[in-house]
């Protein structure tokens, strides 16, 4: 089936900050007094888990975040592959950054379970024009940044 395109273009999902040597040191010195206090408490799968959590930390902390394309489409909003239809989105926001250091971000909450929360850069894109198509066919709501996108930014991601 042959969709539409009204606007296309790309972006990241974050700002790749690149990590110092004493990021990393930081890191590891605190799952390693994590893991040792879990096993002189005897909670070895808590132990597990942290040796596990710090060595995705340091992988997704090392990688440069893909480059997506996005498009808006008659029906939703195209990310790659995935369709994300207005009929599942609950509200919508456009969030622009005061001191106009960063482009503006198009927030999302929609009913699905595996992607209740969207963020989309709208750098390279007319935000006026995303706006306007995304109010004639989803509720706008004031939308806040989550506990997670707050202890991302605190760790730098």
């Amino acid at each position: 089936m042959s969709r539409t395109v009204l606007l296309e273009w790309e972006g990241r999902e974050y700002d790749h900050n690149p990590k110092s040597a004493d990021w990393y040191w930081a890191l590891g010195i605190i799952a390693v007094a994590s893991t040792v206090a879990s096993v002189l408490f005897g909670n070895y799968l808590f132990a597990a888990l942290i040796v596990i959590a710090a060595v995705t930390i340091a992988l997704h902390a090392s990688k440069r975040p893909p480059l997506h394309r996005f498009r808006l489409i008659e029906e939703g909003i195209s990310i790659g592959d995935d369709i994300h239809p207005f009929s599942q989105m609950t509200s919508f926001s456009v969030l622009e950054d005061i001191k106009d250091e960063y482009p503006p971000m198009l927030s999302v909450k929609t009913d699905s379970w595996l992607s209740p929360h969207l963020i989309i850069p709208l750098d390279g894109v007319d935000a006026d024009a995303v706006y306007t198509h995304f109010l004639h066919h989803v509720d706008e709501g004031e939308h806040s940044h989550t506990f997670v996108d707050l202890v991302a930014a605190w760790l730098g991601f």
